[in-house]
Parts: C-alpha cells; sequence; structure tokens
C-alpha cells in the first residue's frame, strides 16, 4: 500500500466534524497526517480537539502546522505563567482561559511542539497555514532554520501564519481589514516559487479553492460550511468532505 499523504483544513473545535472526515478518510499506518492549523477557538469542542489530535498522533504520523490561533494561545499562556496581567487584555481573552484550563499538561506540550510549515517532497507541496507574500524571495530548507533566523527576520517569516492579503505594487503583507480593493489575495498572484502551497485561515465556503500553485482547504466548517481533507496518493490529488452539524461563529465582517 502506498503512502498518502491527507492535509486536514482548520477545525476549529469541531470535533465532531473531524471524527467523521477521520473515520472517511481511514488513515493506515503508512499514511501522514497533516494539519493546517487552527485547531481551537470559535466551535464548541477546543480541547477535546487537541486531546483527539494528540491521541492520533500515538497511532499515526500526525504533523500539526502552527495556525494563527495556535499562536495566539501560546502568548496567551506565556502572559499567563508571567503574571503580568496582559493576558486579561487579550481579545478573546475569557475564551482562552476557558480552553487552557480544559487542557491536560500533554495537550500543552503538544500543542508547543507544532512546527510552522511543512514540506511534502514527493509532491512539491507546501503547507503553511495562511500564506506567502510576495516579497518573501527564499524559504527555510527546514524547521530549525526558522529557530536560527534573528528575530527581526523570524518576525517577518511568521506572517505565513496570517496572510491573506497583499500589495499589488510590493507584494508586502496587507492586515485584514486595512486592504482595499486593489490589494490581491496572495493565492491569485503566487509565482509558485515554492512550490505548491497548501492551506487554511481563510475559509472558502463553496468548497476546497484551487489557484494556479496553491489550494486553500478551510472550507468553513465552524462557520456552518463543511470540513475537509486533501489526499495526495501517488500522482492523484483528492478531496474529502464532511458537513457541518451547525453554524458557531459569525465570519469576519457579518
Amino acid at each position: 500500500m502506498e503512502q498518502r499523504t491527507i492535509i486536514f483544513g482548520d477545525v476549529h473545535g469541531m470535533s465532531v466534524e473531524l471524527k467523521a472526515l477521520v473515520e472517511t478518510v481511514a488513515p493506515t499506518s503508512s499514511d501522514t497526517l497533516v494539519f493546517v492549523g487552527d485547531l481551537v477557538d470559535k466551535g464548541p469542542e477546543s480541547a477535546e480537539t487537541v486531546r483527539m489530535v494528540r491521541e492520533m498522533s500515538e497511532r499515526f504520523n500526525v504533523v500539526v502546522v502552527e495556525g494563527n490561533h495556535e499562536e495566539k494561545h501560546k502568548r496567551f499562556r506565556k502572559h499567563v505563567a508571567n503574571a503580568s496581567g496582559v493576558a486579561d487584555t487579550m481579545k478573546g481573552a475569557e475564551e482562552m482561559k476557558m480552553i487552557t484550563e480544559g487542557l491536560e499538561p500533554e495537550d500543552v506540550a503538544f500543542m508547543d511542539s507544532f512546527v510552522p510549515f511543512h514540506k511534502v517532497a514527493d509532491h512539491n507541496v507546501l503547507v503553511v497555514h495562511a500564506g506567502i507574500t510576495g516579497d518573501m524571495a527564499e524559504f527555510p530548507a527546514t524547521v530549525e532554520d526558522v529557530q536560527a533566523m534573528s528575530n527581526k527576520k523570524r518576525k517577518s517569516f511568521f506572517k505565513v501564519l496570517r496572510t491573506r492579503f497583499v500589495n499589488a505594487e510590493t507584494g508586502k503583507f496587507v492586515s485584514l481589514g486595512e486592504n482595499t480593493e486593489a490589494d490581491p489575495f496572495w493565492a491569485d498572484v503566487y509565482d509558485g516559487r515554492f512550490g505548491h502551497v497548501v492551506f487554511g485561515h481563510e475559509p472558502f465556503m463553496d468548497g476546497v479553492q484551487q489557484f494556479p500553485h496553491a489550494t486553500g482547504v478551510d472550507t468553513g466548517a465552524v462557520f456552518g460550511g463543511s470540513l475537509t481533507a486533501m489526499v495526495l496518493d501517488g500522482d492523484e490529488r483528492t478531496f474529502v468532505s464532511v458537513p457541518s452539524r451547525g453554524k458557531f461563529c459569525k465570519q469576519f465582517g457579518e
């Protein structure tokens, strides 16, 4: 049996849908399961979702790419540990506190092991949470290379957790809400310089979105859409989705 790489879109605490999707794709011990990040927040079962994926990692080869929500939780836990009072001022502090209280120490350690990206060399696929800015001239070869970066360079690199729109002229990151009609969605103008990018972060309610050099697999489960996995099997790319049981969060701008 050939090894498959199964890439899951943003779960956002939708553990019921994740269980159904995993049962549908039926992974084996030879498969690699990759999550694009944002296991937590917005949905009803964030802590349970982290625990489910952690337990899956004990049976399968699991890679979790850190999403902006995991990165935010990491900062929240750091501020709590420092007793600085900053944690209480963070957006979503109450939800993060509730989720953190539901996590076991093993779950927190698991979240701390999430990686900033994952490469599927056999398919020339790069998995990131959000996107690639047009001004990114090079991409680190390994996860360890990210840790070796200077603080300034690492901060710039971690825009891969948040990129949606880029400046049409410079390719630089544009924050959500500050974008104009002239600023394209990054995947519309990405030229494939780092391989085919599979990403989440941006919910596509009409289903998987395929661009010339990228594929968006966040199909908005927490917004009432569906939860999707991209299956790389030999030369084939297929998609499997399960419907959401309901809408648990409003989208940006609603």
